[in-house]
Order: C-alpha cells, then sequence, then structure tokens
C-alpha cells in the first residue's frame, strides 16, 4: 500500500482522527428515537447538534428543517469554489432504532463504549457514524488540497425519520427541491461485505409490508357445538400462507416474476468471487437458522441481493394463553413482507397480493388487505456507471486493495431520492453487516469508518474530472 505521502487525504484523516471519534461518542449520547413520541425532542437535540458540528466546521450554510410535520432534517451546502463544478448530495439519517430488549445490552445503548477498534452504542454504525464519517472527508480533502472550499459543490441531507420507513421524506423533498437540486447522489446508508473484502453497494431491495385477516363469525364459538360444521379462519389462512411458495419456494403470485430484473454476467461473477462462509452467515446472520434454503439456481448472495421474496412476519389467531380454549376463532391474521428487486413496483405487487388473496379465500370467509403505507421501491445502478466507477476507485485508494461491486438485501429511500431528484444516485458507506444495527450491542469498526472517510476525500476531489454537470 502506497505511503501517507502519496495520499495526503490519509494523512489528514489520521490527524482528525481522536476528534472524530469524541464527536461521535457525544452525538451518540442523544436518543434520537424517531419512531417513540416519547423521544421526539431527542431527535431535535440530535439535529441541533449536528447543525452546530457543521458550522463549527466552517459549512457555510446551515439549517435544521423542523417545521414540521417530518421530524427535524439537516441541510447543509458548502459551495466549490468553480461556479462550473458539479454538486454532488450526500444522504444520510440522524435518527436511530428502538434499544428493545433492552436486558440484551451489554453496556447502556446511549452511552458509548470503546472496546478496541469497535464503538458500541446505538447510532454508532446506522447512521451517525457513517454521516460523521462523510464530515470528516470534507475536513480531510481541504486539509489535503490546501483549499477553502471543496473541489465539488456539496450538500448534505440528514433526515430524522429513516427508521420509521421516511413517511415525510417525499413533502421535504417537495418542499425542498430547488435547496436540493444537484448532479449526483451520495447514499451513506450502506455497508461493506466483510473488513477484510471490501466493497460498492450498487442496489438496495424494496419492501412492501401488508396484512391478510380472514374474518369468519363475529364471535369465537364452542369448538364441539360449531366445529365440522362451519369454516375455521385459522385454518383457510394456514392455506393461504401454505400456497404461498411452491415446493422450489418460488411466491406464487400472478405476474410477482413478469418484471424481476436479473443481474448482469459481470455482477454475478462479483458476487461468487466474494468470500462467504455459510457456517460462519448462519451462526452471525441467521439467527440461529440449522441450514441454508432459498430459491434454486442461485447463490445465498443472490437470494438476499437481487431476489425478490416474500416473508410471513406474524401469523394470530384465536386463543394463544396458557392452557386450552377449545374455540373456533372469529378470525386470523397473517403479517407479510416482501422485499422487491429492480424493476418490481410496490404498487403492482400490493394489486398481485390482492388478486392472490381472493382466489384463496374459501366460501363463508371475508378477507380484508391492508398495507403499511406506499411500500418503498427497489433501486439499483449499473456497475458501468461513470460515477460509480469513480466511487470504485476511490474506494480502492482507501483501501489498498481490490474492490468489488455488491448489493444490500435491505431496504431504504434510494429509489425515491433518485426518481424525486432525477440524478445518478451511487453508495459509499464503511460499516459491516454484522453490526448488529437493529438490534442490542449495536458497533461499529472505527477504521473501517476513517477509510471510508479517506474514500468520500478522494472522491471529491475526483470527481470533478469524471462527472459532467
Amino acid at each position: 500500500m502506497a505511503g501517507d505521502s502519496h495520499h495526503p487525504e490519509r494523512a489528514a484523516v489520521a490527524a482528525l482522527s481522536d476528534s472524530f471519534v469524541a464527536g461521535l461518542c457525544e452525538w451518540i449520547k442523544i436518543p434520537s428515537i424517531g419512531a417513540d413520541p416519547a423521544h421526539v425532542p431527542d431527535v431535535r437535540r440530535s439535529a441541533e447538534w449536528l447543525a452546530a458540528q457543521l458550522r463549527a466546521d466552517g459549512w457555510p450554510e446551515v439549517r435544521v428543517w423542523g417545521d414540521g410535520p417530518a421530524l427535524p432534517a439537516v441541510f447543509a451546502c458548502w459551495p466549490a469554489a468553480d461556479p462550473e463544478a458539479p454538486t454532488v448530495l450526500v444522504y444520510g439519517h440522524h435518527d436511530v432504532q428502538p434499544v428493545d430488549p433492552v436486558e440484551r445490552w451489554q453496556h447502556s445503548p446511549f452511552v458509548p463504549v470503546i472496546s478496541g477498534d469497535e464503538l458500541f452504542g446505538r447510532g454508532a454504525s446506522d447512521d451517525k457514524g457513517q454521516v460523521l464519517m462523510h464530515l470528516l472527508a470534507v475536513k480531510a480533502h481541504l486539509a489535503a488540497t490546501g483549499r477553502n472550499a471543496p473541489d465539488v459543490t456539496l450538500k448534505l441531507f440528514v433526515e430524522g425519520e429513516e427508521e420509521s420507513g421516511s413517511p415525510h421524506l417525499r413533502k421535504l423533498l417537495d418542499d425542498h427541491r430547488n435547496d436540493l437540486d444537484c448532479d449526483l447522489v451520495v447514499f451513506t446508508d450502506t455497508a461493506l461485505h466483510e473488513r477484510d473484502a471490501p466493497t460498492v453497494n450498487t442496489g438496495q431491495r424494496g419492501v412492501l409490508a401488508g396484512e391478510i385477516t380472514f374474518f369468519g363469525g363475529t364471535d369465537d364459538v364452542h369448538s364441539g357445538r360449531a366445529g365440522g360444521a362451519i369454516p375455521n379462519p385459522a385454518t383457510a389462512l394456514a392455506r393461504l400462507v401454505a400456497a404461498l411458495h411452491d415446493e422450489d419456494g418460488r411466491i406464487q403470485l400472478p405476474g410477482f416474476y413478469d418484471d424481476v430484473r436479473e443481474p448482469t454476467a459481470k455482477e454475478r461473477e462479483d458476487y461468487a468471487a466474494l468470500p462467504f462462509d455459510e457456517q460462519k452467515w448462519l451462526a452471525h446472520n441467521g439467527g440461529g437458522a440449522q441450514a441454508l434454503h432459498g430459491e434454486p439456481g442461485y447463490t445465498t448472495l443472490e437470494r438476499i441481493w437481487v431476489r425478490p421474496t416474500a416473508e410471513v412476519n406474524g401469523i394470530s389467531g384465536g386463543y394463544t394463553g396458557p392452557g386450552f380454549k377449545t374455540i373456533i376463532p372469529a378470525s386470523a391474521t397473517a403479517k407479510i413482507s416482501f422485499r422487491l428487486v429492480p424493476d418490481q413496483l410496490p404498487e403492482n405487487v400490493a394489486d398481485q397480493l390482492k388478486e392472490f388473496v381472493a382466489k384463496h379465500t374459501p366460501p363463508g370467509i371475508r378477507a380484508e388487505v391492508s398495507f403499511r403505507g406506499d411500500g418503498v421501491p427497489p433501486y439499483a445502478i449499473s456497475p458501468d456507471d461513470p460515477a460509480n466507477a469513480t466511487v470504485k476507485e476511490a474506494v480502492e485508494l482507501a483501501f489498498g486493495s481490490p474492490v468489488r461491486f455488491a448489493r444490500a438485501g435491505g431496504s431504504g429511500p434510494a429509489a425515491v431520492l433518485q426518481a424525486w431528484l432525477g440524478v445518478p444516485l451511487v453508495y459509499l458507506g464503511a460499516t459491516l453487516p454484522d453490526d448488529r444495527v437493529h438490534a442490542p450491542n449495536e458497533r461499529v469498526v472505527v477504521p473501517l469508518l476513517l477509510k471510508g472517510a479517506e474514500a468520500a476525500a478522494h472522491l471529491w476531489r475526483m470527481l470533478p474530472e469524471r462527472l459532467s454537470r
């Protein structure tokens, strides 16, 4: 690997690393749980903390968008000295997940703890660590170039509702379209494949969550007096759930695969070249599952990155307490979520689910289907996109090793941002899939954040020659 003299960005990041970690620890102490109304004041406090940090760093324009209905978001802009330079918008979020079950935490969730090169605390990885990583990148870029303005006009948009599904993101984009105008979006809520196998993400799956309820009568009834003579909603719902997949695991909604875009041969080649230990993955990511399972013809990484899914998240109905209550329940409910891939649309899958439910609703049962919001569309950018190739080159410079492309199995507002702003969106993050971002004992590996900051600093230097306005 080249020495620091060949990478002034690396030296600048190293010089600023202690203050970076101290700042992240300070920010983690603010319990900005956006989904909990009791913590709404903390979300505002978190936004104000970030705004103060940006002003202290020298950003000329900093604003907190907090007039509602969205929880407070932070916007900042640092114009390039060259008015013809491209404009890049960095997206992240400062709200964090709830901490339940709190008894599973080894340390208090909002009292950051450093152990070796790991920093523990809610938000350390998702997404406060990565937002501050980009602030560090700007300072390193300016120090490395000796300038007082970045080589690209930088904008920062950090929302406060991502962990709640970004319910007001579209309104924020509409209300502030001129502020957010840009030539490229850099999405920072993303991860590497492994610590020693850096990757650049090229997409995220979409998501649609629905609820199916089967109604029989108006009341639970005695199973001896009515059993065998009336339909049982729980039994009927179980048959519907069983019919959701065929024996090979393929989803049976009508037309479900019609719009699915296959990954390219080059993408599949990159996925196959990444290190993957099945037993290690099961232990760390599989929740104690005993074996791998999924759609034939695809690897595990392909199943979780580029193939759509339908999962039963929960089933309820009738009596589930201690002992027995011999009844036929009046209703039964299944919660189902779909992970979608390009070019599937949530609204189309919603219609397909309604058609599937209608086909599997027996006589004497009334079905209701509802959805949680409009869903989140999937997004993917071509690995050959010039901006994407530049991100890959910047990450390779920072990590000193070859970088391959990957995808993310989870979901986020990338597709909404790209559609509303009408420009390419690329990913640049430096966390790990096993950071336990939605679980107890969330952590981040600090040296990876520092490498991510270096990569972003390289990117701001490289983009003016690679990205036309």
